[in-house]
């Protein structure tokens, strides 16, 4: 949302972005009040402020909505946790709320849009009124594009029922319930499935993913693929409106140099200062402590949530018996350390800092910060990244272009991005025990190439920096596949 707009801007494109302000956005330094748009929502004529917002790219227009219905307890948090017994119910109405606001605006520009972008099922519920309500019925003149980042996200919810349900949004709405429900549960609404079905065209962040999402998951074997909606993606596959298209990176910054160990350690310290005292965060302090003052052999990181997509496999065990990540830190030794910096659900916090306590060489920075993200990337000796399954991933590009190779599951897009053998190594498996196994197996293999033959280690390096999955040829893709056609 902040890449593609400004790279569509190269090929002439004039892009708006519209996202709800969460509370915050229209705050910002420099948003000016535009006006306002009125929808009827939950049987109550609503109003929301207009604001446009500078960004971060010349030439991409941002548009934020504001009302009381987009804020979220403790401020700045974009989504909500409902709980097990209520999944996704402050959301999807956040997100239904959004929908119908962009429906408005849109209907009322002067100029209407050549196509209408929507990401991921929060964006879905434009389908939904453009689609079915009455007095948007010119908005099906408007093609729309409908990108999916993540299958395990899809906001399902109650067709009725409950305050956070299709009839409690849009009372007196006409629907076709076969095209909005959930392929399993014919009482929820949808809003992936909805969308995938109404959108005319459909794109995956990588290629290897839209073809992966056409088949059913097996977890027995390790594989997540369509999540349930497996079906319906093959349909659209089938009707030549599902494409896949890599997400990008931009390589135009400077590259910077290698940080010392001494600098790492310093930023560390100094980020682990700013953050509250909590258990990790004294655990990280204690392992920080104690590294050593000069820069071990290897320095292993990883960057990302603490998800079961990302860190599920850390915590398999392998066919030898260990958890992943328990063998790898004794294998490691004291030859090496693992600076993990990433934050998630509780149950992945926890295992991590489980982890920490038992192993002196696992730095686990529970949190994200930008700041100490970008000089990891560059310190790094090999990057880990043992996705379940990955739409696309940033991490690693990121990694790549710092010059630090990488270890990641074949599927998805890190199979679209390392090149095993050549600019990365690439671990399979056929359960996810043999995939925890090989994740182990491959980080030994790639640190005993280090150690014994720094030629070819160099040149691994230097093809994974020099690897370009760039914003411009998926914005040419994103134009020529999907806007074209749409």
């Amino acid at each position: 949302m902040r890449d593609l707009p400004a790279a569509l801007g190269e090929f002439g494109w004039n892009v708006t972005v519209l996202t709800p302000s969460y509370g915050h956005f229209h705050t910002l330094p420099g948003a000016r009040h535009l006006g306002s748009v009125q929808i009827e929502f939950r049987l109550a004529r609503e109003k929301l402020g207009v604001y446009v917002v500078p960004g971060s790219a010349a030439g991409v227009r941002n548009i934020v909505f504001d009302h009381e219905g987009f804020d979220s307890q403790g401020g700045n948090i974009i989504y909500s946790e409902d709980g097990p017994t209520r999944p996704f119910a402050s959301d999807a109405s956040k997100f239904a709320l959004f929908g119908a606001a962009a429906a408005a605006w849109i209907e009322k520009l002067d100029q209407q849009p050549d196509v209408v972008h929507l990401h991921d099922w929060h964006a879905a519920f434009y389908l939904l009124l453009r689609h079915y309500a009455d007095h948007y019925e010119h908005l099906r003149n408007i093609p729309t594009v409908f990108t999916i980042h993540n299958l395990s996200y899809q906001g399902t919810r109650p067709l009725k029922g409950d305050e956070s349900a299709l009839e409690a949004w849009f009372p007196g709405l006409r629907y076709e319930p076969d095209e909005v429900a959930d392929p399993v549960h014919d009482d929820c609404i949808n809003p992936m499935a909805m969308a995938i079905r109404l959108a005319d065209r459909i794109s995956t962040v990588s290629p290897t993913y839209a073809d992966e999402i056409c088949r059913p998951s097996d977890p027995e074997h390790g594989f997540i693929g369509g999540e349930g909606l497996e079906e319906l993606l093959a349909a659209a596959r089938d009707e030549f409106r599902l494409v896949g298209i890599l997400n990008g990176c931009y390589y135009n910054g400077p590259k910077g140099r290698r940080p010392g160990w001494q600098r790492v350690l310093g930023m560390v310290a100094d980020q682990l200062a700013a953050w509250p005292d909590t258990a990790a965060h004294r655990v990280a302090a204690r392992t920080l402590a104690n590294l050593p003052k000069r820069r071990p052999a290897h320095v292993l990181t990883s960057i990302g949530r603490l998800v079961s997509q990302k860190a599920s496999l850390f915590f398999e065990k392998t066919p030898d018996g260990p958890p992943a990540i328990d063998q790898l830190l004794d294998q490691l030794g004291k030859k090496g350390v693992l600076i993990l910096l990433g934050s998630g659900e509780k149950t992945y916090e926890d295992a991590m800092l489980d982890a920490a306590k038992r192993h002196e060489n696992l730095l686990f920075l529970c949190g994200y910060s930008e700041a100490l993200a970008d000089p990891l990337y560059r310190a790094g000796d090999l990057f880990l990244m043992p996705s379940s399954f990955e739409p696309c991933g940033i991490s690693q590009m990121l990694a790549m272009r710092a010059a630090q190779p990488c270890v990641v599951h074949g599927v998805g897009g890190l199979k679209d991005t390392v090149n095993h053998g050549r600019s990365g190594f690439v671990f399979g498996g056929d359960t996810t025990s043999e995939q925890a196994g090989q994740f182990v197996a491959s980080v030994e293999r790639a640190l005993e190439l280090k150690a014994d033959d720094h030629d070819q280690w160099q040149k691994i390096c230097i093809r994974a920096a020099s690897a370009r999955f760039s914003w411009s040829q998926s914005a040419r893709e994103t134009v020529e596949k999907l806007y074209g056609h749409a």
